[in-house]
């Protein structure tokens, strides 16, 4: 790796699977889609979707701040702090100076955009909320958790498409590296269920629809040979990172190490991978050239996996021509479904707990891949395997590629 060593020390997590860390893993270990209909997209082409349950987010969030945060803000700021208190540091004595945030998203406050813009429509200027602009834009995230957090140092909101929790995890380690700061809280939120993206992704042709009868949790299945789209997942993820000399003077366990780190562009296609895959295996090869590993080093592989054929069929031809030594691959979409922006920082969430805990989640509604894929995918049950190295891939609309090599600690 070029420059010091980063330590992974906290994690925090908001996701269908559960709304909290520990409740995420099990949920998705558990190997069962969270997929549901969705009441408030009642009448749209596609009203099923993987939610975040069971929270009232005005509550957890405290104080009067809430009125001005986005469905998408919650959930980051509600991440984060269990990420730093998971970390054992405290926002009210470290130092705000030397501390980073950095929040990725891919839309922002879509929905709360559209909302202003139907009051407007209907109601008038006068009607709508002072609000608007900060339910809206996507830097809120990063600053609500650093004024929150009294973190005075860098803060930055990446935005890759779905890449944008692992290019946040990049650019934070990026930070670290040139002595920018001394902690990083870092990772991505989404929150973009809503009829007006629904039927963008619908009339797409990417997401998978449900015809009469079919259980919406049956239909997000990477890697499989029936596969026919995504299912929209919501949610967010972040870490705490330190370089590791700094987390250990400080007696901190890291959960892991992000090791290495590697992104590339296919310049190709706004929505399509490039069909090769080259340029997505530039950035595996990038990643792991950081770590400094060879490909047999990689244990297990967290794929994007987003159920959908294109995106499927070039990812599996990548990890078996650069993995040929076949390591366990999941892909969380199957339970989580595609949380966009947060996609990325959440499945490196998981990819970190898999070297933790030694186990490799099922891929949900996966019997067996694709007879033309090459990939030994772990279905059915959890896979109990010891394992030390493992990467994580995000590939986003317009081409980003972001992958991230992480070591157990």
């Amino acid at each position: 790796m070029t420059g010091p060593t980063v330590a992974i020390t906290g994690l925090g997590m908001v996701t269908p699977a559960g709304n909290d860390t520990d409740s995420t893993w099990d949920g998705v270990c558990a190997g069962v889609s969270s997929a549901r209909t969705v009441p408030e997209l009642s009448g749209c082409a596609v009203d099923f979707a993987c939610m975040v349950d069971g929270i009232d987010l005005d509550t957890a969030i405290g104080g009067r701040a809430a009125f001005r945060m986005g469905r998408y803000v919650k959930f980051a700021l509600l991440a984060a702090r269990e990420a730093v208190a998971d970390a054992g540091l405290d926002p009210e004595s470290w130092d705000g100076t030397r501390v980073a945030v950095v929040v990725g998203t891919s839309s922002g406050g879509t929905a709360s955009l559209t909302e202003q813009a139907l009051v407007l429509d209907r109601r008038g200027a006068e009607a709508t909320s002072p609000s608007s602009i900060l339910l809206t834009i996507p830097n809120m995230p990063a600053a609500e958790i650093a004024i929150r957090m009294r973190a005075t140092g860098p803060s930055l909101a990446p935005c890759t498409a779905c890449s944008s929790g692992a290019t946040a995890l990049h650019v934070a380690r990026d930070l670290l590296a040139t002595g920018q700061c001394d902690i990083a809280v870092a990772g991505a939120t989404e929150a973009i269920v809503y009829p007006v993206v629904m039927a963008g992704f619908a009339r797409s042709g990417a997401a998978a629809t449900a015809g009469p009868g079919v259980d919406p949790a049956t239909l997000s299945r990477p890697f499989a040979a029936d596969r026919a789209g995504l299912v929209m997942g919501e949610g967010a993820a972040i870490m705490v990172l330190e370089r590791a000399a700094d987390a250990r003077a400080r007696g901190a366990r890291p959960r892991a190490l992000l090791a290495g780190v590697g992104a590339t562009t296919d310049a190709y296609h706004p929505t399509s991978p490039h069909p090769s895959g080259a340029v997505a295996r530039r950035a595996v090869e990038a990643a792991l050239r950081d770590a400094g590993w060879s490909a047999y080093d990689v244990q297990h592989v967290n794929a994007h996996g987003t159920s959908t054929p294109l995106n499927d069929a070039t990812e599996a031809t990548l990890i078996s021509r650069v993995f040929p030594h076949r390591p366990p691959v999941t892909a969380p979409k199957g339970v989580l479904g595609h949380c966009m922006g947060a996609s990325g920082a959440i499945e490196a969430g998981l990819t970190v707990l898999t070297l933790q805990h030694g186990v490799v989640p099922p891929i949900a509604n996966l019997d067996a891949p694709a007879v033309e894929f090459d990939i030994d995918c772990v279905t059915k049950q959890p896979l109990r395997q010891p394992m030390d190295r493992a990467v994580s891939h995000s590939f986003g609309f317009g081409g980003h590629n972001a992958v991230l090599a992480l070591e157990r600690a």
